[in-house]
């Protein structure tokens, strides 16, 4: 990223940004491995010119997804772009194609190997490319869980329902257990459906994903909602705290979504007036209650796409997307910040580069499968059940 267009977003790096950029693994991720092989020098000139080679060389055998978070490097060579849910789907409905390369991150790849056909073979450029928020839930500690549901004899009562945003083990659970998963686009329809099925729910894995919709689109309240903490005994909470609660909310969250605060609405304010704060859904309740739209990641590209020329929006999501949409609408007038003062990557997902992709075109033109992402026939059988029921949603 260069200083004019850091400078065009009102973003300032910081030394974090290595970092962030994804040339560290995440040790917090479950997935902190380097992919096998040379990998192509970063430096290499002819990267685009490979890329382009071995992409036509594979044909229609192979089928490139993208999602909205990449790196332009890495987004130019998508077949498709779109948000996890539309990747996934949009790869079962090309049978034809042996390889999916998902320039994505872990979860994503799973979801595209759990709704694609046995014979087509998910690739994930860079094993690496985890996602901090799916791995804040594991199997383990959701079983516990359940367990501390049981023991506080509410279990009966509770309905899962999983974010997309999700290891394929915790879709399964949902499964199991008679929930569904949701996207943050129909999170209110899956939250208005498990009431009509139990009493309680329990939201996995992103907390502000679920205490949003339930507040902000229900009508619960904040004191309808506790917070499971799996580091601590009980999940930190009393027998009664679950009894009464109605939304029962997974500590995690977006390492991206949950650094944005009131503090930044109330700046980009004052030096931006008339600006129009639009965020994702993932943000805190206090920035979702403070700005003037929310909406998914498809729902900010349609809004700035559906917004009057002049107009000034700041934007809290991944900056990638962010730095993208303001270049694409600069020609109309549009003024685009970021909602964040320093750089806001997807660390994970930005690990997915140009010589990562590369690397796996080219291994794959050559005959070599790299990096398989494949999920086993038990997990797959309840992951698909839960989704299943999300695209069964009224």
């Amino acid at each position: 990223m260069t200083t004019a267009q850091t400078q065009e977003l009102d973003v300032q790096p910081t030394p974090l940004a290595l970092l962030l950029l994804g040339r560290e693994a995440d040790p917090r991720s479950e997935r902190g491995v380097e992919c096998p092989g040379d990998l192509p020098s970063p430096s290499d000139p002819d990267l685009v010119a490979r890329a382009r080679a071995a992409k036509e060389k594979l044909g229609d055998k192979v089928f490139v997804l993208g999602h909205h978070y990449q790196r332009d490097e890495v987004i130019q060579f998508a077949d498709v772009t779109g948000d996890s849910f539309k990747l996934a789907r949009d790869a079962a409905a090309r049978p034809e194609a042996e390889y999916i390369v998902f320039c994505g991150v872990h979860f994503m790849a799973e979801s595209a190997d759990i709704l694609t056909s046995g014979d087509q073979k998910v690739v994930l450029p860079d094993l690496a490319a985890g996602c901090s928020m799916a791995d804040m839930a594991t199997a383990e500690q959701v079983a516990e869980c359940w367990d501390v549901l049981t023991e506080a004899g509410v279990a009966e009562q509770v309905v899962p329902v999983s974010y997309m945003n999700s290891s394929a083990d915790i879709k399964a659970f949902t499964g199991r257990h008679g929930g569904t998963i949701c996207t943050s686009s129909n999170a209110e329809r899956a939250l208005n459906w498990a009431f009509e099925q139990g009493e309680k729910v329990l939201f996995l894995p992103d907390q502000h994903l679920g205490r949003n919709t339930a507040v902000r689109d229900l009508g619960l309240s904040l004191e309808d909602c506790v917070v499971y903490n799996p580091h601590r005994p009980n999940g930190g909470l009393t027998a009664e705290e679950l009894r009464a609660a109605k939304m029962i909310l997974w500590r995690g969250h977006c390492s991206v979504h949950g650094r944005f605060s009131l503090d930044s609405v109330n700046d980009v304010r004052e030096r931006i007036p008339g600006v129009n704060v639009l965020v994702h859904p993932e943000c805190k309740h206090e920035v979702v209650a403070a700005a003037d739209h929310v909406g998914s990641t498809e729902y900010i590209i349609k809004a700035l796409e559906a917004a009057p020329a002049g107009s000034k929006w700041a934007i809290g999501t991944e900056l990638n997307l962010v730095r993208r949409l303001a270049n694409r609408f600069a020609a109309e007038d549009k003024e685009i910040v970021f909602l964040d003062k320093t750089v806001c990557f997807c660390s994970t997902m930005n690990r997915i580069d140009l010589p990562h992709l590369v690397w796996t075109l080219e291994s794959l033109a050559e005959g070599t499968l790299v990096n398989r992402i494949e999920v086993d026939e038990e997990t797959e059988k309840f992951a698909k059940l839960a989704l299943e029921r999300m695209l069964a949603l009224p």
